[in-house]
């Protein structure tokens, strides 16, 4: 029987059945990254020659880790995100005192059972806990993650725990 993530991945790569193992390409839903990782996101994104992003309504830019700019190069950090996010016409940008990234994306709706989330930030797998697949990657991958949307994974495995409970 197939687990969830199995599901969700081979659903986001167009195949009929996926297990833990196998490589796919896996469209992705949402992709987010914040005023810290973001810079090199972009710096990326343009580096490889990318034009422009491939769906302005899947990306979410939260500013959370740098509020306020604590220095000058937080400061051009924040500029260098708000120039992309207005060049790219970025639908999803939270600015400074929005909250924090990963409370951002389901209060605001961007989470969403079934769906494939990547986040230039190792907690992201917390969006996991609300029925997506939803996992860190690199700044560098998130460029092409920007430029391409889609990704290669490594269907994993999943371990199942079952836990009983006494009561007395």
């Amino acid at each position: 029987m197939p687990t969830m993530s199995e599901k969700i991945l081979a659903r986001a790569s167009g195949k009929e059945s996926v297990e833990a193992g196998d490589i796919i390409i896996a469209n992705i839903d949402i992709a987010m990254t914040h005023d810290l990782t973001g810079p090199l996101s972009v710096e990326s994104f343009e580096k490889i020659g990318a034009e422009k992003v491939w769906d302005s309504s899947k990306i979410v830019i939260p500013f959370d880790h740098q509020v306020p700019a604590d220095s000058i190069d937080s400061a051009n950090n924040h500029i260098l995100m708000r120039e992309f996010v207005k060049k790219h016409d970025i639908e999803h940008f939270y600015d400074v005192n929005a909250g924090v990234c990963h409370q951002i994306l389901p209060e605001k709706g961007h989470v969403v059972p079934g769906d494939v989330i990547v986040g230039a930030d190792s907690h992201t797998c917390t969006h996991g806990a609300l029925g997506a697949f939803a996992t860190g990657i690199g700044s560098t991958d998130m460029a092409m993650v920007f430029a391409e949307g889609n990704l290669w994974f490594k269907v994993p495995e999943t371990n199942r725990f079952n836990i009983t409970t006494y009561y007395r």
